[in-house]
């Protein structure tokens, strides 16, 4: 039964061996074994780039990592999308014993024993995670956001029985309908994009016999792709944002901000009045946000000053400076991302986990902002209709 995941193919003289996995599975990761040992490949290729490759080789390092060092590096998005991916997988891991990935780590070491020159095939993930952001636009989004969520938070499990199937390629179609069906514009980056990257580079890998190790996902579509060219430097572009939500961020406090300098030149006390006003309702609420989340009262000080900052600056949101004065005091760190999946069964672990308070104060925070300038915002446009 484990030879159906194997997919053999010819190209240009070269013999390349697919194996599809699930990437929790000790039969895959026995697989991966096996073959290679059998095999005995002049390369093989897996589905890792260069960061995912050094977060499994150096896991204690990646534990030890600083969140507030991750920030600074513009390394949060990755960081917060690799715990949605990897949540599910971490707590199959704990269900069946093996650690996420583990196929993958064993094909890095059986390369290593076999002398087969190692190839990290997969394209980067923060180029991917780009291109699926400005590839299915405000409401899908919002799905992918929801989605994301109860991820973090699911409890679901599945049988082992159930899981080897997923390595089924009739199966697997009938997933990927139904997750085409729901994220249409998403599948592209996600999956046929990186089919023909990792389609590109197996090809492209020395040697005359290549084993390549892969999520059962991306099999039928490297086999249709790989007798296709794809350039790899066009798969790598990072996609130009759009200019249409800095254009509205800016319009909205641009547009408050006139109606009370036409304010203050009418009546000067209104002009203070509005002032005050907008100023209090997103200083207080954005602290009250802070609050909420039981943040430090550093971070709940730093909401209250930044409240109206973030409110009138479309780039400075509050709940950023919150956030990372709560990270500042209390630091959380990466091995705190892995215990998350656990720590949110239970309230105590929810409040504890220095991951989720500084995420509570950076949402609530800026939660509260959005309030206070709707509410302080109304109030300017009332008072300026007055003293037209």
């Amino acid at each position: 039964m484990l030879d159906d995941n194997i997919t053999r193919l010819e190209y240009n003289g070269k013999e390349l061996i697919l194996i599809g996995t699930a990437h929790v599975s000790k039969a895959s990761a026995e697989q991966v074994k096996a073959v290679i040992e059998t095999e005995r490949p002049d390369s093989v290729c897996i589905e890792l780039d260069a960061q995912r490759y050094e977060s499994v080789t150096q896991d204690s390092k990646w534990k030890e990592t600083d969140i507030f060092k991750v920030i600074k590096d513009k390394k949060a998005s990755l960081l917060l999308m690799n715990l949605a991916i990897s949540s599910f997988q971490n707590r199959l891991a704990d269900q069946f014993g093996i650690k996420p990935g583990q196929e993958m780590i064993q094909g890095i070491a059986s390369a290593k024993e076999t002398g087969a020159e190692l190839v990290l095939a997969d394209r980067n993930i923060q180029v991917t995670f780009s291109r699926i952001w400005g590839n299915i636009g405000f409401m899908g989004k919002a799905q992918l956001l929801t989605s994301v969520f109860f991820s973090i938070f699911s409890k679901e499990t599945i049988s082992e029985e159930d899981l080897e199937k997923m390595k089924s390629q009739d199966t697997l179609n009938a997933v990927m309908n139904d997750f085409t069906q729901s994220f249409p514009k998403l599948k592209e980056p996600l999956i046929d994009e990186r089919d023909q990257y990792l389609a590109q580079k197996i090809k492209e890998a020395p040697g005359q016999k290549i084993v390549a190790v892969l999520g059962a996902a991306h099999v039928p579509g490297i086999i249709k792709e790989v007798h296709n060219e794809h350039d790899l430097e066009e798969l790598s572009k990072v996609p130009a944002k759009s200019k249409w939500p800095k254009v509205i961020g800016w319009a909205i406090p641009l547009a408050l901000v006139a109606m009370i300098a036409i304010t203050f030149m009418n009546n000067p006390a209104a002009g203070l009045d509005q002032t005050i006003s907008w100023i209090l309702w997103t200083a207080c609420l954005g602290a009250i946000g802070a609050a909420v989340a039981f943040g430090h009262p550093l971070a709940i000080l730093t909401a209250f000053v930044g409240g109206p900052i973030g409110a009138l600056h479309p780039l400075l949101a509050a709940g950023w400076f919150s956030g990372l004065a709560q990270a500042y005091v209390r630091r959380p760190n990466v091995g705190d991302f892995q215990t998350l999946s656990k720590d949110v069964f239970t309230l105590k672990g929810f409040w504890d986990n220095k991951v989720t308070r500084v995420l509570l104060v950076v949402v609530l925070t800026n939660l509260g902002t959005a309030a206070g300038n709707v509410i302080g915002g109304l109030d300017v446009i009332r008072l300026f209709f007055q003293n037209l």
